[in-house]
């Protein structure tokens, strides 16, 4: 089986962990924008990022023959600093139109600050503008729920945001059937710390339904496991799931998304 990861921080990982999904069968990835574990201390630190995301990283995933995109974006955790924000803000475009960037992502909120909300607004504001597709990035634990919500209202708020062009990532078992109910895709993030193992993964399939949903490793510099999803295709096996229903969650519904931009396609 072929598998499509939607969300990875492969600039965290090593060549050998290439090699092993490309042995694994997960033969294409996007990775989003994030934060590198500390603030970035100018805009100029962005600059190199994005293009590592949009260049470096793309030719060493080809020399595996991993199929490598990227998403662009102000990650929330850097949002706090508006100055840094929106000089930031202003240089996205040139990112954007680079060939691999698939939309603004991950862009969302981290604690809920006024300072956060005012810069996911703005780009909500220009993938509106420009037509990209949204990957968001959801609060952890406790504030998941009223962040989540927050970024509904924002999103909804916005009359040239089509819902079924956003991936709400992050969502757990609170979040789900509201992100679905709101015709939004919904992400679940196989994070051993804190979001979610292969059976809990299943189990919110079993009850939410495969529908809108796509699973992912996220696969950062922190605890993380870049074949997280092939454990996750072994678990449905284990519980007797048909192969096809298997590859709807691991492929179909990546593609599905993944191919609103016109820039994506997959061996």
């Amino acid at each position: 089986m072929k598998i499509i990861d939607p969300h990875m921080h492969m600039v965290s990982r090593t060549t050998d962990d290439y090699l092993a999904l490309a042995l694994g069968g997960i033969h294409t990835i996007a990775e989003p924008a994030f934060w590198p574990g500390f603030d970035r201390s100018g805009v100029a630190s962005f600059h190199d990022y994005f293009n590592q995301l949009t260049v470096s990283e793309p030719a060493r995933a080809a020399r595996f023959k991993v199929r490598h995109y990227c998403w662009i974006g102000m990650n929330a955790k850097e949002a706090e600093n508006l100055t840094l924000s929106e000089e930031v803000l202003a240089i996205l475009p040139k990112y954007l139109d680079r060939p691999t960037a698939l939309g603004i992502g991950e862009v969302g909120l981290n604690k809920n600050s006024r300072n956060e909300i005012r810069i996911f607004e703005l780009q909500v504001a220009l993938a509106a503008e420009r037509g990209e597709l949204l990957l968001i990035h959801t609060p952890h634990l406790e504030d998941k729920l009223k962040g989540t919500r927050i970024i509904m209202d924002i999103l909804r708020n916005e009359p040239r945001i089509v819902a079924q062009r956003v991936l709400i990532d992050h969502a757990e078992e609170h979040t789900i059937a509201e992100i679905k109910d709101n015709g939004f895709w919904s992400g679940l993030t196989l994070y051993p710390d804190s979001k979610g193992s292969p059976a809990r993964a299943v189990d919110a399939l079993e009850v939410f339904g495969p529908e809108r949903i796509c699973i992912n490793s996220s696969a950062d510099w922190s605890v993380s496991d870049p074949l997280a999803t092939l454990k996750t295709v072994n678990e449905m096996r284990r519980r007797g799931y048909p192969e096809p229903s298997i590859k709807r969650v691991f492929h179909d519904n990546p593609r599905e998304f993944l191919s609103q931009c016109p820039k994506f396609s997959v061996a």
